[in-house]
């Protein structure tokens, strides 16, 4: 039994934060950081976090495999980041104006990322994703926005996939499309109207909650190009989730594939809060004609910890530490699969795993398997991809390892064997 399984585990601070949360927070928690829907075994408030572990409020500690569902790129607390951070706070975060940082970190996603000649700045992916809209929209005079069936791009009515409280008119111009299947595209197109597409979005790959991933098609990337140009439409990118853990630039630059505006936050500023719009030249003028802004968007502080970030991901070689240590948890998944003889499907990359079981359409093996995991001191998600940061050493995998071994071991307790041994892919 390792160190952290061992651990006796209690709930008294967390259970006391959730009957107070309760009195005074809607559900007692909301949005996608809730553990109101996870098996008990999950704690809902935590204390700290360091490198690839984190604590809860009762001291229970583990290791993280969410990453705060994906800021957290170089690791929690990385010293260059959070020396960045704490020097701009001396200076002045939230100014009369914002700090020269934002130039300097202009520039620096300019010359990393190929399509960019431009950035804007704001705090989450939504605010992100909506000002390309409405960028795209100004450019081109038109309203309509394709997008690919069941994927999220903000809490933004437009792509909320539970628009409860919003009006079913404010979806009147999204058209829908099936992802790698660009003929599915073509008929969207043809739903809304060539000339009434001002967008059509994308992910780097298909990564949508409770479905198994699915990698990009290069031919479909190359394609959905060519359409966009074909009818005059801006190609979207969101790059939210996976920005920077797929390449240190674009993630489809090495298809050769160069959207025209392409949205950011989440990993940018390892757990800062800031998102981001970038553009190329021919979107600049209607970029600069929409009226966009928050209180907390110029903040100096999360740009100066995006400048560290982004400069300690080439200098540290980050996505080769993440690929290595996602390759580690793949093989060890696969392998105890195999010895348990409880079928999974391992899908998308490797630095961001999704595991599901074959015909388990209400995530029962998959709640248990998760919350067997926590029990044992490594944090999943059964409905969500996973994330690997640059913080995960071989030590933290074998870890989580020991944690999914015994999660492989209830799975089988309670549902028996499978006929497939070995279902990854």
């Amino acid at each position: 039994m390792t160190e952290l399984a061992s651990r006796e585990r209690t709930r008294t601070a967390d259970n006391a934060l959730r009957a107070r949360a309760a009195r005074v927070i809607p559900n007692g928690m909301y949005g996608h950081l809730s553990a109101r829907l996870l098996p008990a075994d999950y704690p809902q408030f935590y204390d700290r976090g360091r490198g690839a572990r984190v604590w809860d409020v009762d001291g229970n500690e583990y290791v993280d495999l969410m990453c705060s569902f994906g800021p957290m790129i170089l690791g929690y607390a990385h010293a260059g980041v959070e020396q960045a951070a704490a020097a701009q706070r001396e200076h002045g975060d939230t100014l009369s104006g914002p700090g020269g940082v934002m130039v300097e970190l202009a520039e620096l996603l300019t010359s990393r990322v190929e399509h960019a000649d431009w950035a804007m700045f704001a705090k989450n992916g939504t605010d992100a994703t909506s000002l390309c809209l409405a960028t795209a929209r100004a450019a081109t005079g038109r309203d309509g926005v394709v997008m690919a069936r069941g994927a999220y791009h903000g809490w933004a009515a437009w792509s909320n996939l539970r628009p409860i409280g919003m009006p079913a008119q404010d979806r009147a111009n999204v058209y829908t499309y099936t992802y790698n299947d660009l003929a599915s595209v073509q008929r969207a197109v043809d739903e809304a109207g060539a000339g009434n597409v001002a967008a059509v979005f994308v992910s780097p790959f298909r990564h949508d909650a409770g479905h198994d991933q699915e990698l990009v098609d290069p031919a479909f990337a190359r394609g959905l190009r060519a359409l966009c140009d074909s009818i005059g439409a801006a190609l979207v990118m969101d790059e939210v989730r996976a920005g920077f853990r797929l390449h240190h630039g674009g993630s489809w630059e090495p298809l050769g594939v160069r959207p025209d505006l392409s949205a950011w936050s989440k990993a940018i500023a390892n757990g800062h809060p800031i998102g981001a719009a970038l553009g190329s030249e021919a979107y600049r003028a209607a970029a600069g004609q929409i009226f966009a802004t928050g209180s907390f968007w110029y903040q100096a502080v999360p740009m100066a910890a995006s400048v560290a970030t982004i400069t300690a991901l080439r200098d540290e070689n980050a996505i080769a530490a993440m690929e290595k240590a996602g390759q580690q948890l793949r093989d060890g998944i696969a392998r105890q699969s195999a010895e348990h003889q409880v079928a999974v499907l391992q899908t998308g990359p490797v630095q961001m795993p999704n595991l599901s079981f074959p015909g388990d359409e209400n995530f029962a093996k998959a709640s248990l398997f998760c919350g067997t995991a926590a029990a044992h001191g490594a944090l999943l998600h059964p409905r969500h991809n996973w994330f690997l940061s640059a913080a995960h050493t071989s030590d933290d995998i074998d870890q989580a390892l020991a944690a999914t071994d015994e999660a492989f071991r209830a799975v089988r307790g309670q549902f028996g064997p499978d006929e497939s041994k070995d279902g990854t892919r």
